[in-house]
């Protein structure tokens, strides 16, 4: 079983009684699903993404990931939010959060766009140098702040050093399939294009040419991701709560918030899993955080943040309740030595796996959150592979999808994330933002 949904540590918070009361409910938001009758239906390409992607561009994809393997030293990903986060998680997860500093035969990796950040830009101008280049810039629109202000200087970068031929080789532009100043712009400068699909959204896109193409550059293994994805949707075909862990899942989360627990907690036990915390955050945050209403999403690194934020957790606020990753199987077999002086007196420990404690501190980690007043759903995943993972993204992806129904939002939109934006327009001065930057410039006397 590639994923295992453990309520050992809900019994005491949810009966199966509660449970069973959700399944019509549920049965509804997965009609509404499937038959695209709900809210957003418009941007539901990801369901069938696994099964129905583009085999000629994912052959593509494959092609120009060699090319820049070939022809680079440093690959720049473009990108904010959904643009860069799946990304960036997938290869943090499989690879390494020290993936740039580890030896491969890959391009280091950074990412750039996510911020307005002059440091973080001229750091990453200055690892640029004596190195060869590439960049992908992934925008729908190619208008957004951030990653075409950073777009910009990489373009000018590039065009600077290799010349404009030169530099067209180099870059790599992932946008709408049609429309779009970045789309258009493109199409005029000859760079090689891959399409964000219109029917799914940002933090949905993980699985389409916005996530695949870095994650083909770090030498990953697209196929058997995809595949676990595809397992995952065949596995959730039917809405029973009994068998469907992605549904159980969606519906747990949704008792939890009606009993006061407002804040879920992703717990991860390696830190190797920062980057796919964040990648969740923003699904869950982004689709669910609307009309007043919404489970706000919060992630830790154990045993790490038992040390920071481990004392609220157990006697805090009692608002809040945590899932928990448990990958099942470790990668690495790393034994602790035995030391005849027994400085810290933890030879108890001589001769265990590195892996088999970690376990214990998650163990003993759960026991004690549950005896503080904090329920625990622990997702035990098989492995850390390709298929596991791809596997786990589609979990969330659409557990995501049921839970918003439930709580009666559209998952799908993400209406509050303009205002900020049409704020910034204004304030620095953007045409057609004449009036709300008068209305603000006052606000601030």
């Amino acid at each position: 079983m590639t994923l295992n949904l453990n309520d050992k540590f809900l019994r005491d918070f949810i009966s199966a009684e509660e449970l069973q009361n959700m399944q019509p409910m549920v049965n509804t938001a997965h009609q509404m699903l499937m038959d695209r009758s709900g809210p957003g239906s418009d941007f539901l390409g990801w369901v069938d993404l696994p099964v129905q992607y583009d085999r000629a561009e994912f052959d593509a994809i494959r092609a120009a990931a060699e090319k820049i393997q070939k022809n680079c030293d440093v690959f720049i990903v473009i990108g904010i939010g959904g643009s860069y986060l799946g990304a960036r998680a997938v290869i943090e997860f499989l690879r390494s959060p020290l993936y740039n500093q580890l030896p491969k035969k890959t391009p280091e990796i950074y990412f750039s766009g996510n911020s307005i950040s002059a440091s973080s830009l001229k750091e990453l101008l200055t690892l640029c140098e004596g190195k060869d280049v590439c960049i992908n810039v992934i925008s729908k629109s190619g208008t957004t702040t951030e990653p075409a202000v950073a777009f910009r200087i990489f373009r000018d970068m590039l065009e600077q050093k290799y010349g404009a031929d030169g530099a067209r080789e180099r870059i790599f532009v992932t946008t709408d399939r049609a429309k779009g100043t970045l789309k258009s712009f493109a199409d005029q400068a000859g760079y090689q294009t891959f399409v964000v699909p219109d029917d799914v959204g940002g933090r949905f896109s993980v699985l389409s040419a916005v996530g695949l193409l870095p994650i083909a550059v770090a030498g990953i293994d697209l196929s058997a991701l995809m595949q676990g994805a595809a397992d995952a949707r065949t596995d959730f075909a039917d809405p029973a709560l009994d068998t469907n862990a992605c549904y159980r899942y969606a519906a747990l989360r949704n008792i939890l918030y009606r009993k006061g627990k407002t804040t879920e907690i992703l717990v991860g036990y390696e830190p190797y899993e920062l980057m796919f915390c964040e990648w969740w955050k923003q699904l869950y945050g982004e689709s669910e955080g609307k009309d007043q209403r919404g489970i706000y999403p919060a992630s830790v690194i154990f045993s790490t943040d038992l040390h920071s934020l481990g004392q609220y957790i157990q006697d805090g606020l009692r608002n809040l309740f945590e899932t928990v990753i448990a990958v099942k199987t470790p990668d690495v077999l790393l034994e602790i030595p035995h030391d005849p002086a027994n400085i810290d007196g933890l030879n108890f420990l001589s001769g265990k796996a590195m892996s088999y404690v970690n376990d214990t501190a998650m163990l003993g980690t759960l026991f004690a959150h549950n005896d503080g007043g904090v329920p625990n759903i622990l997702l035990e995943l098989a492995d850390r592979s390709e298929h596991s993972l791809g596997y786990l993204i589609y979990f969330f992806e659409r557990a995501c999808a049921i839970s918003g129904y439930l709580l009666g939002v559209n998952p799908f939109n993400q209406p509050g994330v303009e205002a900020y934006k049409k704020n910034m327009f204004a304030l620095l001065g953007k045409a057609g933002y004449e009036e709300q930057r008068a209305e603000l410039e006052a606000r601030m006397k």
